[in-house]
């Protein structure tokens, strides 16, 4: 039995929702920008911080579906969303804390030096880990908080505010979106209306039904339609190339800054990852603008599947000049194939960069086959799902219309950049292995099958990147970053004058990519 929590309208509680997913999204951006570079400059190398970045693909795996079942079945009072968001979102401010003073906190307990340099990174990777858990637990992410994160990362804060939010600039960029943390999901909480579950009646079935999930799952990926799996087969081998470029490049771009371009003067810097985070900052948001803005006029350029089945109807002045144009518009296939080449290209450049605007440069090209790349397989997946269905008018299906319109909540992004790669348990359960035509499942349980085998395919990839990742920071990047850990002696750090390990990662990533074209084109004879 369920009743309506008090709150405000659904307008509002729309508004709030936003503004709320802005500002996890911010987080994230802040994450992803200045967490590499920091934990390079407590002393690890980048073989050490490949392994944190684990973090991700684990905190999809584990703590979604967990969250989603303590969800589901919580019957406190105040609701079964809003405590969990009030809860990830006191974490994730907590640990942003933690994790921009954690010198400054361990200092204060330990004295001795080396003790206290294994407490800071101990400290640092536990709170790292904390804000990815529960960020996981709050919330989904969108690009406008993205970019918005991004810019912000790549403003002075020191020298606009001072140092009254800290000392450098990855402090107020903590303290910044911790506050907003805070503030909106506290805002969202009071506003949102929620159903609460008064009771929940015992159904031994139910323990059960959660091992049946995994069941499904696993003798349904033995049996993957062609096309489903080909689909599957070309997002496993795109996001082999993906990841790297996700995690490390601001910092890439940074380093090239600092080993190529820097003047004698700021390379003595006392806040040199403020300098590295804010050049890296600068690349994101170029990236994440040109992949926006992509997102709005890619879907008016390129012939998405569900465009056959209808008949256009233009003014008779433009109809000449439309179906011109229409005839020669790519189809969607096509243009994920292209977004796989074009990535390569891109991702072989940049062993060869030896300047950070051209690192900026091929860092923010990449925005538009990431554009294609997020929008591509979730729609050929749910063409295929409704087509197994056997309902032509209903599932997840994505219009390019929809698509401008709701860019910020594509499907696959909310599953890979917020490290998602589980799938959504209370789909998952209400799914049943589909038989061998479909015809007694409904569209909705086999939408939570397949994707959830989808968000599998994301995060596989994860894993085998950062095995790949850190055999190369091994064997080419053993030491210390000569550019943060200044205090490291000369002996500890690694040579700047060898080709940089995460070039070389991203240029691997290229024939990840290549294979991904490949396995994208095959599905033409599907």
């Amino acid at each position: 039995m369920v009743r309506a929590a008090e709150g405000g309208g659904e307008l509002r509680d729309d508004a709030h929702g936003v503004v709320d997913l802005r500002l996890h999204r911010f987080t994230w951006g802040v994450e992803m920008t200045y967490c590499t570079p920091y934990l390079l400059s407590l002393g690890l190398s980048k073989g050490q911080t490949s392994l944190v970045w684990v973090a991700g693909p684990l905190s999809g795996l584990i703590v979604q579906p967990i969250i989603g079942v303590i969800a589901d079945e919580s019957t406190s009072k105040w609701g079964r969303r809003r405590p969990i968001i009030a809860i990830g979102s006191v974490i994730v401010a907590l640990s942003l804390l933690a994790l921009g003073f954690t010198k400054e906190l361990v200092a204060s307990f330990i004295s001795d030096p080396d003790t206290a340099r294994v407490l800071t990174i101990m400290m640092a990777v536990l709170s790292l880990y904390s804000v990815d858990f529960s960020i996981n637990a709050a919330s989904r992410m969108n690009s406008l908080g993205h970019i918005i994160g991004y810019a912000m990362g790549a403003l002075d804060l020191v020298q606009i505010f001072g140092p009254r939010l800290g000392d450098t600039q990855f402090k107020q960029l903590t303290v910044i979106a911790a506050l907003g943390m805070l503030l909106t999901s506290g805002i969202t909480c009071w506003a949102v209306t929620e159903r609460i579950l008064v009771s929940v009646r015992h159904d031994p079935r139910r323990a059960q039904g959660r091992f049946k999930v995994v069941r499904q799952i696993y003798s349904t990926v033995l049996t993957l339609p062609p096309r489903i799996r080909g689909i599957c087969n070309a997002v496993f081998w795109s996001w082999i190339g993906w990841f790297p470029f996700i995690i490390y490049s601001s910092t890439w771009v940074g380093e090239t800054y600092f080993r190529y371009d820097v003047s004698p003067n700021a390379r003595d810097s006392n806040d040199a990852l403020g300098d590295m985070g804010r050049i890296g900052s600068m690349a994101l948001t170029v990236y994440s603008t040109v992949s926006f803005i992509s997102a709005w006029i890619l879907p008016a350029l390129i012939q998405a599947p569900e465009d056959e089945t209808f008949t256009h109807r233009p003014p008779a002045s433009l109809a000449p000049f439309i179906e011109t144009f229409n005839k020669v518009k790519p189809d969607l296939l096509t243009a994920w194939i292209a977004s796989n080449v074009l990535f390569s290209l891109a991702m072989f450049f940049t062993p060869f960069a030896t300047s950070f605007r051209f690192a900026t440069i091929i860092v923010a090209f990449c925005g538009i086959p990431w554009c294609v790349s997020q929008w591509a397989p979730v729609t050929f997946l749910g063409v295929e799902v409704n087509k197994i269905s056997g309902s032509s008018d209903a599932g997840p299906t994505i219009r390019p219309t929809s698509r401008r319109r709701s860019n910020d909540t594509s499907s696959i992004e909310m599953l890979r950049l917020e490290h998602g790669a589980a799938a959504d348990g209370s789909l998952l359960e209400a799914g049943t292995t589909p038989t061998s035509a479909g015809a007694h499942s409904s569209t909705g349980e086999l939408s939570g099958i397949y994707f959830g085998i989808l968000n599998i395919y994301v995060t596989i990839p994860q894993f085998l990147s950062t095995i790949m990742t850190g055999a190369v920071f091994a064997l080419l990047e053993p030491g210390k970053s000569p550019e943060l850990a200044a205090e490291a002696h000369p002996a500890e750090q690694s040579d700047p004058s060898g080709p940089n390990a995460i070039a070389v990662c991203m240029f691997l990533g290229a024939l990840s990519s290549l294979v991904a074209a490949w396995s994208t084109a095959k599905l033409r004879g599907l």
